[in-house]
């Protein structure tokens, strides 16, 4: 919905993002392309790719991984951008700052990284003689987070957030007082129980290789892994129970953790249609009291609160559940 006070030039907002991401896109793949080839005839091949906490390399790579990474850059970035483009409608300042701050992040990281390994590596006849790195790692870090902040202030430029509508007015239905009426719905998003299951069998065969003693550091890359398959599976799915006890939400095919809201706290219900891109990404976005349970584009079953917040929450059927929300709050309150 376009607010009915924007102008032509707030409107080009989206149009400026767009050619300012894709421009800095190019950029970074520029220069994580052109580093390698200028330097191409005073580097090992393989050269050093990894220094271990001495500080000395330990581990080599062939040289042809350091333009990998610009076709990495390109591919992630570049699939972003394009589904960016494809969603109509503004791109709203949160989800902007959030993009230009990963922007900003990811390209300084890689540059950076890209930096100090060949620098590390320039004029060495071989990848053990690569000169040791220390306090060069804290330094990429740092540059990564300071373009990232860069990022976040370049991306709050332009008109801020169209004020956010009160919303309809929430729809009712009949419910026999004798009943306990009860609305279950759930999303579930795929490509997060694929991240969690993959995450956590690579876990467990690095955990396995490690107990055989074929890869000593395995537990170091398992533990990792294993905790992003529990997020991932934890953000891969929300149940939402609406009954006479209030809204109760219930997260990952364990259902846990889970919340309840009771009605004496709700004021009113409604379905609305909502987009990753318009509240930042998926998860858990915004700050409480202003919050959106993304999980999947599309119906949300929004939430107001006696005290002024508001709660989305991604889940099929949403108008129906709004309904008997309302209708449950209007008994109670009666």
């Amino acid at each position: 919905m376009t607010h009915p006070h924007r102008t032509i030039s707030d409107r080009g907002v989206r149009a400026r993002f767009l050619l300012a991401a894709a421009v800095w896109t190019v950029l970074v793949a520029a220069v994580l392309v052109a580093v390698p080839l200028a330097f191409a005839g005073r580097l090992p091949d393989p050269l050093a790719g990894h220094w271990g906490p001495s500080g000395r390399p330990d581990r080599s790579m062939p040289s042809s991984a350091l333009a990998l990474a610009a076709l990495v850059w390109v591919v992630v970035v570049g699939v972003c951008l394009v589904g960016m483009a494809r969603v109509r409608g503004e791109i709203r300042r949160a989800a902007r700052t959030w993009y230009a701050a990963g922007l900003g992040w990811l390209g300084g990281f890689l540059i950076g990284t890209q930096a100090v390994t060949v620098a590390a590596n320039l004029d060495r006849d071989d990848w053990t003689r690569a000169a040791s790195l220390n306090w060069q790692f804290a330094a990429v870090v740092a540059g990564a987070f300071a373009l990232g902040a860069l990022g976040w202030l370049a991306g709050r430029l332009g008109p801020d957030d169209a004020p956010r509508e009160e919303g309809p007015p929430g729809p009712l239905i009949d419910i026999d007082p004798r009943k306990r009426p009860v609305w279950v719905s759930t999303a579930t998003a795929p490509w997060a129980v694929a991240l969690g299951v993959v995450a956590f069998a690579v876990a467990l065969s690095f955990a396995v290789a490690a107990l055989w003693g074929l890869v000593p550091a395995g537990w170091a890359t398992a533990l990792p892994l294993a905790l992003a398959g529990v997020i991932g599976l934890a953000v891969s799915s929300v149940s939402v129970r609406i009954a006479s006890e209030g809204l109760t939400m219930a997260f990952g095919p364990l259902r846990w953790p889970s919340r309840t809201v009771g009605l004496d706290r709700i004021e009113r219900a409604w379905m609305e249609r909502r987009s990753p891109l318009q509240v930042g990404g998926w998860g858990i976005r915004g700050l409480p009291g202003m919050a959106t349970i993304m999980i999947r584009g599309g119906e949300c079953l929004v939430v107001r609160y006696t005290s002024g917040g508001q709660l989305a929450i991604s889940v099929d059927d949403a108008e129906t559940g709004a309904a008997l929300l309302n209708a449950l709050a209007a008994r109670k309150a009666a």
